[in-house]
Protein backbone atom coordinates (compact mmCIF):
# COMPACT_ATOMS: atom_id res chain seq x y z
CA UNK A 1 0.00 0.00 0.00
CA UNK A 2 2.57 2.30 1.09
CA UNK A 3 4.44 1.88 -2.70
CA UNK A 4 0.91 2.73 -4.33
CA UNK A 5 1.24 6.40 -2.08
CA UNK A 6 4.72 6.60 -3.42
CA UNK A 7 4.06 6.00 -6.90
CA UNK A 8 0.76 7.95 -7.42
CA UNK A 9 0.26 10.55 -4.78
CA UNK A 10 2.41 13.59 -5.96
CA UNK A 11 1.39 12.58 -10.14
CA UNK A 12 -2.15 12.94 -9.31
CA UNK A 13 -1.59 15.80 -7.59
CA UNK A 14 0.38 17.24 -10.28
CA UNK A 15 -2.28 15.84 -12.97
CA UNK A 16 -5.25 17.53 -10.89
CA UNK A 17 -3.31 20.49 -10.26
CA UNK A 18 -2.63 21.03 -13.82
CA UNK A 19 -6.41 20.67 -14.35
CA UNK A 20 -7.52 23.16 -11.82
CA UNK A 21 -4.90 26.03 -12.91
CA UNK A 22 -6.56 25.43 -16.85
CA UNK A 23 -10.06 25.51 -15.71
CA UNK A 24 -8.99 28.41 -13.26
CA UNK A 25 -7.21 30.64 -15.60
CA UNK A 26 -10.51 29.72 -18.67
CA UNK A 27 -12.69 31.02 -15.50
CA UNK A 28 -10.86 34.05 -14.91
CA UNK A 29 -10.71 35.42 -18.45
CA UNK A 30 -14.19 33.86 -19.05
CA UNK A 31 -13.96 31.43 -21.63
CA UNK A 32 -16.64 29.16 -22.26
CA UNK A 33 -16.95 29.37 -18.53
CA UNK A 34 -20.09 26.76 -19.03
CA UNK A 35 -17.07 24.21 -20.33
CA UNK A 36 -15.25 25.25 -16.92
CA UNK A 37 -17.23 25.62 -14.01
CA UNK A 38 -18.21 22.38 -12.78
CA UNK A 39 -15.30 20.75 -14.13
CA UNK A 40 -12.84 23.33 -12.05
CA UNK A 41 -15.87 22.66 -8.64
CA UNK A 42 -15.48 18.93 -8.85
CA UNK A 43 -11.83 18.64 -9.81
CA UNK A 44 -10.95 20.87 -7.83
CA UNK A 45 -12.87 18.93 -4.99
CA UNK A 46 -11.27 15.66 -6.14
CA UNK A 47 -7.53 16.93 -5.71
CA UNK A 48 -8.31 16.88 -2.26
CA UNK A 49 -7.78 13.05 -2.31
CA UNK A 50 -4.27 13.34 -3.76
CA UNK A 51 -3.54 15.58 -1.45
CA UNK A 52 -4.51 14.25 1.55
CA UNK A 53 -1.90 11.53 0.28
CA UNK A 54 0.61 13.35 -0.36
CA UNK A 55 0.89 14.87 3.10
CA UNK A 56 0.43 11.55 4.46
CA UNK A 57 3.64 10.45 2.33
CA UNK A 58 5.14 13.23 3.53
CA UNK A 59 4.38 13.74 7.18
CA UNK A 60 8.06 13.47 8.30
CA UNK A 61 8.80 16.82 6.23
CA UNK A 62 5.61 18.69 7.17
CA UNK A 63 7.07 18.00 10.63
CA UNK A 64 10.07 18.96 10.08
CA UNK A 65 8.66 22.47 8.59
CA UNK A 66 6.49 22.90 10.98
CA UNK A 67 9.89 22.24 13.77
CA UNK A 68 11.21 25.06 12.42
CA UNK A 69 8.76 27.25 11.77
CA UNK A 70 9.04 27.50 7.55
CA UNK A 71 5.86 26.50 7.01
CA UNK A 72 4.18 29.78 9.44
CA UNK A 73 4.86 32.49 7.19
CA UNK A 74 3.44 31.42 3.81
CA UNK A 75 0.62 29.77 5.20
CA UNK A 76 0.12 33.46 7.20
CA UNK A 77 0.46 34.78 3.98
CA UNK A 78 -2.18 32.43 2.16
CA UNK A 79 -4.58 33.33 4.89
CA UNK A 80 -4.07 36.88 4.13
CA UNK A 81 -4.62 37.24 0.53
CA UNK A 82 -7.49 35.34 0.81
CA UNK A 83 -9.51 37.20 3.34
CA UNK A 84 -9.92 40.26 1.22
CA UNK A 85 -11.81 38.39 -1.12
CA UNK A 86 -13.76 36.13 1.00
CA UNK A 87 -14.62 40.01 2.95
CA UNK A 88 -15.68 41.50 -0.49
CA UNK A 89 -17.80 38.67 -1.10
CA UNK A 90 -19.46 38.24 2.26
CA UNK A 91 -20.50 42.43 2.79
CA UNK A 92 -21.11 42.56 -1.57
CA UNK A 93 -24.94 44.43 -1.33
CA UNK A 94 -25.80 42.96 -4.70
CA UNK A 95 -25.17 40.29 -6.08
CA UNK A 96 -26.42 38.31 -9.69
CA UNK A 97 -24.53 39.10 -12.93
CA UNK A 98 -24.17 43.24 -14.07
CA UNK A 99 -26.94 42.49 -17.22
CA UNK A 100 -28.97 41.24 -14.49
CA UNK A 101 -28.58 44.19 -12.17
CA UNK A 102 -29.10 46.51 -15.08
CA UNK A 103 -32.31 45.28 -15.81
CA UNK A 104 -33.31 45.70 -12.57
CA UNK A 105 -31.95 48.97 -12.33
CA UNK A 106 -33.30 49.79 -15.70
CA UNK A 107 -36.98 48.96 -14.93
CA UNK A 108 -36.93 50.90 -11.36
CA UNK A 109 -36.42 54.07 -12.90
CA UNK A 110 -39.16 56.59 -14.17
CA UNK A 111 -39.87 56.36 -18.35
CA UNK A 112 -38.90 59.97 -18.35
CA UNK A 113 -35.48 58.94 -17.47
CA UNK A 114 -35.38 55.92 -18.61
CA UNK A 115 -36.71 57.54 -22.72
CA UNK A 116 -33.09 58.87 -23.42
CA UNK A 117 -31.20 55.33 -22.83
CA UNK A 118 -33.52 54.09 -25.09
CA UNK A 119 -32.95 56.80 -27.52
CA UNK A 120 -36.65 58.23 -27.69
CA UNK A 121 -38.48 61.04 -25.82
CA UNK A 122 -40.83 60.25 -22.59
CA UNK A 123 -43.79 61.20 -24.94
CA UNK A 124 -43.34 58.46 -27.08
CA UNK A 125 -42.26 56.26 -24.86
CA UNK A 126 -45.28 56.53 -23.08
CA UNK A 127 -47.26 56.21 -25.87
CA UNK A 128 -45.96 53.00 -27.21
CA UNK A 129 -46.02 51.81 -23.58
CA UNK A 130 -50.22 52.48 -23.86
CA UNK A 131 -50.18 51.04 -27.49
CA UNK A 132 -48.79 48.24 -26.18
CA UNK A 133 -51.67 47.76 -23.62
CA UNK A 134 -50.00 49.54 -20.52
CA UNK A 135 -52.74 52.34 -20.12
CA UNK A 136 -51.54 53.49 -17.16
CA UNK A 137 -48.52 54.41 -18.46
CA UNK A 138 -47.31 58.16 -17.43
CA UNK A 139 -43.56 60.04 -17.68
CA UNK A 140 -43.34 59.32 -13.88
CA UNK A 141 -44.44 55.30 -13.81
CA UNK A 142 -41.71 52.99 -13.70
CA UNK A 143 -41.74 49.68 -15.73
CA UNK A 144 -41.95 47.71 -12.52
CA UNK A 145 -44.82 49.34 -11.42
CA UNK A 146 -46.29 49.18 -14.91
CA UNK A 147 -45.51 45.43 -15.11
CA UNK A 148 -47.02 44.83 -11.54
CA UNK A 149 -50.50 46.33 -12.44
CA UNK A 150 -51.41 43.60 -14.27
CA UNK A 151 -49.14 43.76 -17.69
CA UNK A 152 -50.90 44.79 -20.69
CA UNK A 153 -54.81 43.35 -21.21
CA UNK A 154 -54.75 39.82 -22.73
CA UNK A 155 -52.05 38.74 -20.67
CA UNK A 156 -53.71 37.68 -17.23
CA UNK A 157 -51.35 36.71 -14.36
CA UNK A 158 -52.56 32.86 -15.06
CA UNK A 159 -51.06 33.20 -18.54
CA UNK A 160 -47.64 34.68 -17.66
CA UNK A 161 -46.94 32.31 -15.00
CA UNK A 162 -47.46 29.33 -17.80
CA UNK A 163 -44.27 30.88 -19.73
CA UNK A 164 -42.17 27.77 -20.75
CA UNK A 165 -38.96 27.98 -18.49
CA UNK A 166 -35.37 27.47 -19.79
CA UNK A 167 -33.73 24.60 -19.98
CA UNK A 168 -31.36 23.17 -17.08
CA UNK A 169 -28.79 23.76 -19.87
CA UNK A 170 -30.02 27.24 -20.76
CA UNK A 171 -29.75 28.09 -16.57
CA UNK A 172 -26.70 26.19 -16.12
CA UNK A 173 -25.18 28.46 -18.73
CA UNK A 174 -26.40 32.00 -17.85
CA UNK A 175 -25.63 30.88 -13.95
CA UNK A 176 -21.95 30.58 -14.83
CA UNK A 177 -22.29 33.78 -16.97
CA UNK A 178 -22.60 35.63 -13.65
Amino acid sequence: MNSYFDRYATPLITGFFIVSAVSGIALFFRWTPSAFHAMHEWLSMVLLVPFALHLWKNWRGLVGYLKRKSLVIPLALSVLVAVPFAYSGLTASSGGSPAGRTIGLLTGTPVSVLAPVLKTTPDALVAKLKEKGYVNAAPDSTLSALAAGGGAPGRSRQNRDRRPRASPARERAAYTRC
